[in-house]
């Protein structure tokens, strides 16, 4: 099956209303939008902004996401600690969630983030659909991950006994939210189109061969 796409016939799609136009117009004649063919150095802009997050990642499950002060003695808790306070104290389903959205989406999104630039960069033709829709899932749930920097910040405002019990966010807290907001930007610089074009790629080479 002969796989074409738009860029093939000199087509660009609007990332704003999914029109198809000449793609030597610069913007789109239906909303406005600025149109070009493919992200400009998509691939390492994803990867740094990738490794950034894998840096930030590390000081945001080591180091405390809160801080609770109560008659004058302080306690930090980490991510994984609150998860294991939780269970110890029956609160099962919460315990669950926050570890599926701050443990489990932000290692699964980096790891499909990876899987896809390097599935690129070798040109494969390895199940384009199926990788796109990764990336859709990749780019919608990751988002979800800010639930436990959402839980801080509301413990921080509504929890402050007249001095006898505080809540404080903790540094990890920070750096958790770089974490979030570091890889939904690296999921956006990702162009899936290229996906696409590795397929066309191998159709070519066969066609000519």
């Amino acid at each position: 099956m002969t796989v074409e796409t738009a860029a093939s016939r000199n087509l660009a799609a609007c990332h704003t209303c999914c029109k198809l136009a000449s793609a030597e117009l610069h913007h789109c004649p239906r909303c406005g939008s600025a149109m070009h063919l493919r992200k400009s150095d998509s691939i390492q802009r994803t990867l740094a902004l990738l490794f950034t997050a894998c840096l930030l990642y590390i000081p945001a499950n080591l180091y405390p996401i809160m801080i609770t002060e109560q008659l004058g003695k302080a306690e930090g808790s980490t991510i994984l600690g609150g998860v294991v306070l939780l269970l110890h104290h029956g609160a099962i389903p919460v315990a669950l969630v926050i570890f599926l959205f701050s443990v489990m989406v932000p290692i699964g999104k980096l790891m499909s983030m990876f899987y896809l630039v390097w599935t690129v960069q070798r040109h494969s033709t390895l199940s384009p659909r199926q990788r796109t829709v990764m990336y859709q899932v990749t780019e919608f749930v990751g988002k979800w991950s800010m639930v436990d920097v959402f839980v801080v910040a509301i413990l921080v405002a509504l929890v402050h006994l007249g001095g006898l019990l505080a809540i404080k966010p903790g540094i990890a807290a920070l750096s958790f939210a770089g974490v979030v907001i570091v890889t939904m930007i690296a999921a956006e610089s990702f162009d899936a189109r290229l996906i696409w074009d590795n397929m066309e790629e191998e159709n070519s080479d066969d066609t000519t061969s």
